[in-house]
């Protein structure tokens, strides 16, 4: 079998029996459900998944760690390791549902599948099902906060002034409010009054609101009502690369990595240098970004960009996801690129290839096409009334609450109702998790597929005189990529050489060192083509290293051991007689 599939290999796994295990992959989990689920799985799985935590949360909450891998083919940290997380947003529901996806496709086709079972013997898979469980329980249960950080703060709590969101009819919804206004910015629709839309800019005499999100006011202030942006932590802007404060940038935190949860991933991260790849999932967009979050590509180094665009096409082709940059194609203002992102962390300080997924996008699923990935709002009112048809139509319950009548105390008579956000744009409803699922799992195991993978290919003997011998062996890098990864990752020297290690039960060395360091090996990611002199130059994927050694016992047992960080180990044992090259 080929270590790197092709995409229609990978494409194949369409035609497998889908899991049936302890997960449902029609629902949503709370943090409890999600605790027993996975204390569950590595108990029905003992021998292949390892459960552990990583961290707490400020609420006390653990960080759950799956980790999966056959011990009887090595240890998990002598393989290359694959790495998935889901929910560092604690909106993105459906993140996590991908991540127990993938955790039950792995175990349930390991055995059956002999793509699955390759990869499970061959590295280690580590898998976070939810990074925010403190964030994810305010957005999970009723009320539904739409913006919620990390547990640091009950949502509201943080703020000083202004609107403080809450459910104020007690439906078990943050829904918004609609004030009637006669300088509003809204009007009902002509397709259905419950659907708000812009009114133009040259429309006057009509009947307009005001749209606020549900809650109460601080303090009120008879010329406007303001909204405090919240302090509420976002994760994925904590990390120490291109850091910028709070002030600068919204969610940054206190200092890089002030967050537990931020802390508690990087030390991981730091401890696992064996990570190969990496997946970090997000919604809404469906789209695949890549880093970088603050660079154009003009900057990438053109070796790396290569290898983000060949595995950009595969993720398209599998899951049907345009595969862009973050700065290029998901920045809208590009004077203000997103800073301290974990892509860029695991990337551009650590050089592994990361992938970040954005899963869901209701706009397409109303058959919406040509429509910004990185928008939430379309102000089209044709566009508007194909998202609210496709809302009622499959989510009316969840994802639309109709307008009623409430009387604040602070704004008057009121009507607090709308789409829940939570429920449409950010997270599909239940019934369409098993496909969203699957296809992106498809991606993640071709992704994994392309670690690079360390072989002694070759080992001989070779008598020069008397006891004395020669030990040749050949390593190879039978991977897609190369053993260092990237070229950011020998810029920052986080790429270690590969090395082969001799020794012997009895015997000695002649003037040659145990261990030879040999360097980076590439893979076929540096072979996309035929050799040119005007192309990119070959580089080395096989190096031969040399030992002498001078025994009398042809049965003495040699060992040789070749290392990689990122790609593996190998190791070879046999007796000299069995290897000699006879003259």
């Amino acid at each position: 079998m080929s270590p790197l599939w092709s995409v229609n290999t990978c494409l194949n796994f369409k035609k497998a029996t889908m899991p049936a295990n302890a997960i449902e992959h029609d629902r949503y989990y709370d943090y409890e459900t999600l605790t027993n689920l996975l204390h569950q799985i590595a108990t029905d799985h003992s021998r292949l998944v390892k459960l552990s935590s990583i961290g707490q949360t400020f609420q006390g909450r653990e960080i759950w760690l799956i980790e999966i891998t056959n011990p009887d083919t090595g240890l998990a940290a002598d393989k290359p390791g694959y790495y998935i997380d889901a929910h560092i947003h604690a909106e993105e529901h459906v993140t996590s549902s991908v991540a127990l996806y993938a955790i039950d496709y792995l175990l349930t086709q390991y055995g059956h599948d002999t793509d699955v079972t390759h990869l499970v013997d061959q590295q280690v898979f580590y898998i976070f099902p939810r990074l925010n469980p403190d964030g994810a329980e305010y957005s999970l249960k009723p009320p539904y906060y739409r913006w919620v950080g990390n547990g640091r703060y009950r949502p509201g709590e943080e703020r000083d002034y202004g609107l403080i969101p809450e459910d104020l009819d007690g439906d078990g919804f943050m829904a918004h409010m609609r004030v009637p206004d006669p300088d509003g910015e809204w009007k009902k629709s002509e397709h259905d009054p419950r659907l708000l839309v812009q009114r133009s800019p040259a429309e006057y005499g009509g009947e307009y609101f005001r749209l606020y999100p549900e809650g109460r006011l601080m303090s009120v202030d008879d010329v406007e009502v303001t909204i405090q942006k919240p302090r509420d932590g976002n994760l994925n802007r904590n990390f120490s690369i291109g850091w910028t404060p709070e002030n600068v940038q919204y969610g940054a935190g206190e200092h890089p990595l002030s967050e537990p949860e931020t802390q508690a991933l990087t030390r991981f991260i730091l401890d696992h240098p064996n990570i190969a790849g990496m997946c970090t999932y997000h919604s809404h967009g469906g789209v695949m970004l890549r880093p970088s979050m603050t660079l154009p590509d003009s900057e990438m180094h053109p070796r790396d960009l290569a290898i983000y665009q060949e595995l950009g096409e595969a993720a398209t082709e599998i899951t049907g996801y345009p595969t862009i940059s973050v700065f290029e194609g998901f920045t809208p203002d590009k004077s203000k690129p997103r800073r301290g992102g974990f892509e860029d962390f695991t990337y551009e300080t650590l050089g592994i290839v990361t992938m970040g997924p954005e899963v869901w996008d209701i706009r397409r699923e109303a058959g919406l096409t040509d429509v910004p990935y990185y928008s939430s709002y379309l102000k089209d009112e044709t566009a508007q009334a194909k998202i609210f048809d496709w809302v009622i139509a499959n989510c009316p319950e969840m994802g639309f609450r109709d307008w009623v009548s409430y009387d604040h105390p602070d704004l008057g008579s009121v009507e607090i109702g709308g789409m829940i956000d939570i429920w449409t744009y950010r997270n599909p409803p239940p019934q369409l998790l098993r496909d969203i699922c699957h296809k992106n799992v498809l991606f993640n195991l071709f992704h994994a597929a392309a670690a690079p993978h360390i072989s002694i290919q070759q080992l001989t003997a070779e008598r020069l005189e008397g006891n004395l011998y020669k030990i040749s062996a050949v390593v190879a890098n039978e991977g897609y990529l190369p053993t260092n990864l990237t070229e950011v990752a020998i810029q920052n020297e986080q790429a270690k050489p590969v090395w082969l290690e001799l020794t012997l039960d009895n015997g000695q060395l002649e003037k040659s060192p145990k261990r030879v360091y040999v360097g980076h090996l590439s893979g076929r990611s540096q072979r996309r083509a035929p050799w040119s002199p005007f192309g990119e130059q070959w580089t080395n994927s096989k190096r031969r290293v040399e030992w002498l050694i001078r025994t009398a016992d042809m049965q003495n047992t040699l060992t040789v051991t070749a290392k990689s960080e990122k790609a593996g180990s190998h190791t070879v044992n046999s007796n000299i007689e069995n290897i000699l090259i006879l003259n």
